[in-house]
Formats: C-alpha cells, structure tokens, sequence
C-alpha cells in the first residue's frame, strides 16, 4: 500500500482542524436554539380574555295563517263562499262610516293606489281601502299579470270597499247590487275589470283569459274565491 504524501497530510490535518473549529463555534449557537425551543415548547401562552356572552336575538316569527274551507253543505250559490270568506277573514263587518274611519286609524285598513300590474279607478260607491293581507294578495295578483305579459300591463280596479251605507245608497240605483251584507263590507273585497285594461276600456279576449288563468291559480292556492260578473263586467275577488 502506497504511503500518503506529506502534502495530503499536511491538508488533512488542516480540514480537520477548519472542521473542528467549526463545529466548536457553533455547539454554543446550535445549544441555544435548543433551549429556546424547549422554553417555547413547555411554557404554557398566557390565557385569552373570555368574550362576554351575547345576548340572544329575539326573532319575530310571522302569523301562520290558518284558511277556513268553505263547507259544501252551507253553499247554496256561488256567491255565499265570498260571504263565507269574508266572515271568518279579517275584523268583521264594517258597521258604519264612523267604525269604517276608526279602522283605518288603526291601521287594520289601509289604502291601495296604482301599484305593479294594477290600478284604481276613481270610485263612487266605495272607498279604496281593504286589509293588510288583501293589498299583499292584490299586489301579487298584480305581478303576476305582468309576468304573463310585460312590465308596463296593467288591469283596473272597479270596486272596493264598501260601508253599509254606501250599499244601500248603490242598491237603490243599481238594482243588481248585493242586497242585505255584502262580502265588500269586510274590507277583503275588490273587482277587477276585464275590459279596462292598460288604462283603457277595450275588450281583449287574449288579456282577459290571462287575468283568468292568474286567478284560478289563485284560488287553488286558497288565497281567493272569485266569480264572474257578466253584468258588471268585471271579477269579483274576496281574499280568505
């Protein structure tokens, strides 16, 4: 075996020396991070400040609204499931022009206008007033003959509500008028014209059949009964 050289001994003794040097220097530092490592590792982190409880919400949850069926056996014309309907539907019968003011005071009606689908024309004979629940069903009925056509359509309300006496002052002139209590003294009541439509009075078979089609849907739904008033032109809607 051949003997090294004494320059390879000579570099050899020097990268041991560099190598042990080295690691001399940094046992301290490599030391250190071990014991910061271990402090970090068995120290336990200062407690969290608790958050205070919150106090719960309280969440108003809406009426669920229970429909009557109208009972067959208590049927005898079309029109009494609208007499029906109104009797169990809302605050009961408006007694009087002065009962009529006191329920709008207490916002148990309140006024319908020109809304999305619908208008009121200037009435006579009622006052454009009828109960919360009914403005909401008008508006959807509303919508919904705007979505079976377009966005500027519109139908015309004809009648609203009426007071006991303003029913007996139209059935003196209008001998077709509902004699005795009429479901448009509840203040759930309201026609719909089928021949003024978009603000005008024309007749249109294709329009009148989707005023229809809307209201049956409705009426499925239980949200409405209604009937055709050949006389009157128009349909008769009372909400259950």
């Amino acid at each position: 075996m051949r003997k090294p050289s004494l320059i390879q001994l000579i570099s050899f003794f020097i990268l041991f020396s560099v190598g042990a040097y080295a690691a001399q220097a940094y046992i301290p530092e490599l030391k250190e991070q071990l014991k910061e490592t271990y402090t970090a590792l068995t120290n336990s982190p200062e407690p969290k400040e608790k958050l205070e409880a919150l106090e719960p919400i309280e969440v108003e949850t809406p009426e669920i609204r229970v429909v009557p069926p109208i009972p067959e056996g208590l049927i005898t014309k079309e029109y009494d499931k609208h007499l029906y309907a109104a009797e169990h539907n809302g605050f009961g019968l408006i007694e009087s022009e002065d009962h009529f003011k006191k329920l709008i005071e207490d916002e148990k009606l309140v006024l319908v206008d020109k809304g999305k689908g619908y208008e009121i024309m200037k009435l006579t004979h009622s006052h454009p007033y009828i109960t919360p629940y009914s403005k909401v069903i008008l508006e959807e009925l509303g919508l919904a003959f705007q979505a079976l056509t377009d966005d500027e359509s519109f139908f015309t309300i004809t009648s609203v509500t009426r007071t006991p006496e303003q029913q007996k002052s139209l059935r003196r002139r209008n001998k077709n008028a509902t004699g005795g209590t009429s479901s448009r003294s509840y203040g759930v009541s309201f026609d719909i014209s089928y021949i003024r439509l978009n603000g005008k009075k024309r007749f249109s078979r294709p329009l009148q059949k989707k005023i229809e089609t809307i209201l049956k849907e409705f009426e499925k739904s239980d949200k409405i009964v209604f009937i055709k008033e050949r006389k009157q032109s128009c349909y008769h809607v009372t909400v259950r």
